[in-house]
């Protein structure tokens, strides 16, 4: 039986396909159609799930969508009603939208599936409720029998955060917080004032944290935020706009923090921004901390799942790790509405038909390492690169290992393009960006002259599972880079005076660690674990880079610009590399050199995508 589970009319639009009950294939339509958190259809990405599964639409059983939008539109009309007059502009403006498609989606999905299905019938047709498509994300390919789950975001249908407890093939939703009250909404509502998209820069404001004081958390608590002991809370609405305006902040939250809204692109970042950025990712923390203390008091069980859009702030679930109150976290890769498709797929399967789940292998989880995208053979990269006018040597296994580990060690910053791509919004060592850690240079280096970003944006390691301990205070895998751990003392820079009276981005400068161009400014890490059994090719580069290096990791990011998705095929792995400042790209077993390349090939990065 196969079960398609799709997201779509929001933001980051995705298709995953289950086959009884395993997962086949997940993506995101963005990495396609080539537009950032693209909220169509997912046209291309439901083609890519029945390409991979070699089936049509229709050999699926059941196509499920991951909430329901008769609840979301009856939330709608009860925040402009409680909210009126001032909520019109807002109103004005959502409602063509919602009465064109969302509020006849039904009709909508059946009528574009039926372009690949002449007689697709809406009885095939399921809707899940968003929290519970988040929460069976999160449970049903985790590795635990039983675990509590906690699902945040910015709004689903009214919840916005939810606790669940999951036990074999069942969720029972325990508890709910509702619109407008939460957490997720906040954090973008900082993300707005510090001049940040929503739904895209959350993790710019993450990033930024590090590089501030947490000065204003006593202010946020005292005003915006009513915190208590459990981790239940609600918003002050007298200072937010995103129920019934146009924006997230109003000039009553700007007076609050005396400054206005940073306007992205014009206003510099400061001190201040910084210090914002540190504050309400202190709250954060705080406020997840306190939920998953209460959880675990009052339910006693050892495992914790997490998913929605919260569950990407990888430094409060580093935090939920270390506090101990459980003796396992997991994390679902893709925490965002991507996600939703394969929580809603899993939902029908085990929650509408009743299936039992069937244990995991080994102890582990059932993602397989997040590579559940497309992949390309060697001949066919071949072909398109030669379709392409590249220039570039097709070498065995061991040579292109060889080469590109001596790159690497040389400095250069290297495509790496192997595999299935990754579902989620992690590159996770298959279309991924890769550098030299050790190089003090190599962060801002990468950030100007590859990636056309922000300087202070950071950078995470991919590090043999074998050897994270030796290096990081991490007490468990994280092999999706969804937890912060510190670097451990041993690999530490002692900080001279004049180094630890720096402020803000000037702490940039100093290099902190033997890997410094992962190290942030606080002595943390953003991990990703690197596992033989998920992963073997990844593996074997990193057990060659230490045996070359004595250093078990690498710079990774992903293989993209700034405003750009995450690359798909091998012709947009050769425009970006053409395009930037990435020196050698290695793509399956073959190698390209920038010098090689002809220079009328070359592309200007800069400005192809819109900021994101």
């Amino acid at each position: 039986m196969y079960i398609l589970g799709i997201s779509a009319l929001y933001h980051d639009s995705a298709a995953a396909l289950l086959r009884e009950g395993q997962i086949v294939a997940a993506a995101q339509e963005e990495r396609f159609t080539r537009k950032k958190h693209d909220a169509g259809f997912p046209e291309q990405a439901i083609d890519y799930v029945l390409e991979e599964a070699g089936i049509t639409l229709a050999e699926v059983d059941r196509v499920v969508f991951y909430d329901k939008p008769f609840l979301k539109f009856e939330r709608l009309l009860e925040t402009y009603i409680a909210t009126a007059p001032s909520g019109f502009a807002s109103f004005r403006k959502a409602m063509p939208v919602w009465l064109r498609e969302k509020l006849f989606l039904k009709s909508y999905i059946v009528d574009r599936l039926k372009t690949r299905e002449p007689g697709f019938t809406s009885a095939r047709l399921l809707f899940s409720e968003h929290h519970l498509s988040h929460a069976a994300s999160a449970f049903y390919p985790s590795p635990f029998d039983e675990a509590l789950i906690l699902t945040i975001d910015g709004a689903g249908e009214w919840a916005t955060t939810a606790l669940s407890l999951g036990r074999g093939g069942s969720i029972e939703i325990l508890k709910e917080i509702h619109f407008p009250h939460s957490l997720g909404l906040l954090y973008s509502a900082f993300t707005y004032y510090t001049g940040f998209r929503v739904n895209s820069g959350e993790y710019k404001l993450m990033g930024l944290a590090p590089y501030g004081e947490p000065k204003y958390a006593d202010l946020i608590l005292e005003h915006l935020i009513d915190l208590k002991p459990d981790g239940s809370f609600r918003l002050d609405q007298r200072y937010f706009s995103y129920a019934s305006g146009l924006t997230m902040v109003n000039g009553r939250f700007c007076k609050l923090f005396g400054q206005p809204v940073r306007l992205p692109e014009k206003d510099p970042i400061t001190q201040f921004h910084m210090d914002v950025a540190a504050s309400i990712q202190a709250v954060t923390e705080e406020c997840v901390l306190r939920m998953t203390r209460a959880a675990h008091a009052e339910y006693g069980i050892a495992n914790l799942c997490l998913a929605g859009g919260v569950a990407l702030n990888c430094v409060a679930n580093g935090k939920i790790l270390r506090d101990g109150r459980f003796d396992r976290v997991w994390v679902q890769p893709a925490a965002g509405d991507a996600g939703g498709a394969l929580g809603a797929a899993y939902a029908a399967w085990h929650g509408e038909m009743g299936r039992p789940r069937a244990p995991g292998e080994g102890g582990r989880d059932a993602m397989r390492g997040g590579y559940l995208g497309p992949v390309h053979d060697d001949d066919r990269i071949g072909r398109d690169l030669a379709r392409l006018g590249a220039r570039f040597e097709r070498l065995d296994r061991e040579e292109m290992l060889d080469r590109t580990v001596e790159a690497l060690a040389a400095g250069k910053a290297v495509g790496w393009f192997q595999g299935r791509m990754e579902f989620g919004p992690r590159a996770l060592g298959g279309r991924s960006i890769l550098a030299d850690p050790r190089s003090q240079d190599m962060q801002k280096v990468l950030n100007l002259k590859v990636k056309y970003r922000e300087s202070f944006r950071p950078f995470a390691p991919s590090v043999l599972a074998e050897k994270a301990g030796e290096w990081f205070d991490l007490t468990a895998e994280s092999p999706y880079m969804l937890m912060v751990a510190d670097v451990t003392e041993a690999h530490r820079h002692e900080m001279t005076p004049a180094q630890t009276a720096l402020f803000g981005i000037d702490k940039l400068n100093v290099a902190r660690s033997d890997i410094p161009a992962v190290t942030h400014v606080d002595y943390s890490a953003r991990i990703q674990t690197v596992h033989a059994e998920t992963n073997p090719l990844y593996h074997a580069l990193l057990s060659r880079f230490e045996a070359l290096t004595g250093c078990p990791m690498v710079v990774n990011t992903s293989f993209n610009v700034r405003g750009e998705p995450i690359v798909c095929t091998p012709e947009d792995a050769f425009r970006c590399f053409m395009g930037t400042g990435i020196e050698l790209l290695v793509i399956g077993r073959h190698i390209l050199r920038k010098e090689d390349q002809d220079a009328a090939l070359k592309e200007d990065y800069t400005a192809k995508y819109a900021l994101d």
